[in-house]
């Protein structure tokens, strides 16, 4: 089981005028230690409007960061919203392409959709056709990643002509493709589309090796590839305190893992927000601090959190992700979890993941034949399709007319 981590950046009230700065700072010198102790990867996600819960809207600009500050870990978007009027699916294959060649080949793309009023609101899109949206949008991502030239695509919500978009990734055809499953049903979609599944669920370990074994029969018996090569992965997610002992470990976590999940239902269940003034914090604390670790966290001293490790790498979960940054929790207490856990418990993981690896391939290669079987006819570009430059497309248009007006004095220097 690979062991990865899983960043929103979170940033309870009252701030300063640095805190976000401050914010990403620690984050950026916490993912370099866990690079540093061979984590697998991290992972980041992307939210907009969600005060306090994520200041984390551009996330590709942070993991272009991690590009040079990193060199091993691979780098997430976990995920990417590609509802195209949160973000034009074309710019997203550009910008996914350009990050893995800036970190030789280490991204991971995942993708989905939002949930919350506020960012759907935000952004206009309606909500009943947001999957529809996010299935066109991969479908155009994925081509402008691996197709040369890109054939051009026209339905519902998106509308884009032939082009060769560069540049191109350095994995081929494509990073791998995952998708955001918050619900058992989107991990069965994962499983149908052929990609990886980034289960945002807290489960008992228990609990996920049931979903773990419906992933792959359907992978096996329906999967059919909507990118050009097969993910057979699925992760979860862990709530991560690590502490020399275990009060320390639950204090930390009681005062702080709960802040998360408040966080959620605020702003996809039952919250009302209004901007700039809701105070999340105050409305926490006020509740009791609510949220019960349950066995799904991995809190307490190494020994404890690696109970946790093995009770979810016997349930053949591909991946965990820990999320380490909780509430209010000081930067120097995030740094203590990430080294108690790279240094104490990683290595035995480590090592067997390597060997697991090598089994698992071999295990699941006709699987992999078979579905690879199942994929699409790709579409094919008009063999005669071109285009003109602005003087020739446009005629008398003035914006041609100026374009022409400023080559003619570059033609005179």
């Amino acid at each position: 089981m690979k062991v990865s981590l899983f960043y929103e950046l979170s940033l309870p009230r009252p701030w300063e005028p640095d805190s976000e700065f401050t914010l990403y700072e620690n984050s950026l010198r916490e993912l370099e230690l866990a690079d540093s102790l061979g984590f697998h990867a991290v992972w980041l996600t992307e939210h907009h409007f969600q005060e306090e819960k994520c200041h984390l809207s551009c996330p590709e600009v942070l993991l272009a960061a991690l590009t040079q500050r990193t060199s091993r870990m691979r780098l997430g978007h976990g995920i990417a919203q590609i509802p195209p009027g949160i973000n034009q699916p074309i710019r997203v294959a550009e910008r996914v392409a350009t990050l893995d060649l800036l970190s030789g080949g280490r991204i991971d793309f995942g993708y989905g959709e939002s949930s919350s009023e506020a960012e759907l609101g935000g952004f206009h899109v309606d909500p009943g056709k947001k999957r529809a949206m996010v299935d066109e949008a991969r479908d155009v991502a994925v081509s402008a990643l691996a197709d040369t030239p890109f054939p051009g695509f026209e339905g519902e919500f998106v509308i884009a002509p032939p082009r060769n978009v560069v540049p191109k990734p350095i994995q081929k055809p494509h990073p791998p493709l995952w998708l955001a499953c918050s619900r058992r049903e989107t991990i069965t979609r994962a499983a149908e589309s052929a990609v990886g599944a980034l289960a945002f669920q807290f489960v008992e370990p228990e609990n996920a090796a049931e979903v773990v074994e419906d992933y792959y029969t359907t992978l096996a018996d329906e999967g059919v590839p909507v990118g050009r090569a097969v993910n057979a992965n699925i992760s979860f997610v862990s709530f991560a305190v690590c502490a020399p002992t275990t009060d320390q470990a639950i204090t930390r976590a009681e005062e702080n893992v709960g802040f998360f999940t408040y966080g959620a239902k605020h702003y996809g269940v039952n919250g009302v927000h209004q901007p700039g003034v809701t105070s999340l914090w105050d409305g926490f604390v006020g509740a009791g601090r609510p949220g019960k670790l349950g066995g799904s966290a991995s809190v307490g001293t190494p020994d404890q959190v690696r109970d946790v490790f093995l009770r979810f790498e016997k349930a053949g979960v591909d991946q965990l992700s820990l999320i380490v940054h909780h509430g209010k929790l000081p930067h120097e207490a995030v740094m203590e979890t990430i080294e108690l856990i790279g240094s104490k418990v990683l290595p035995d993981f480590l090592e067997r993941d390597e060997q697991a690896s090598i089994e698992k391939q071999a295990r699941l290669a006709d699987v992999i034949e078979k579905v690879q079987a199942r994929a699409p006819q790709l579409r094919a570009i008009d063999p005669e399709y071109t285009f003109s430059a602005p003087a020739k497309a446009w005629g008398g248009d003035q914006a041609s007319t100026e374009i022409l007006e400023a080559l003619r004095g570059l033609e005179g220097n």
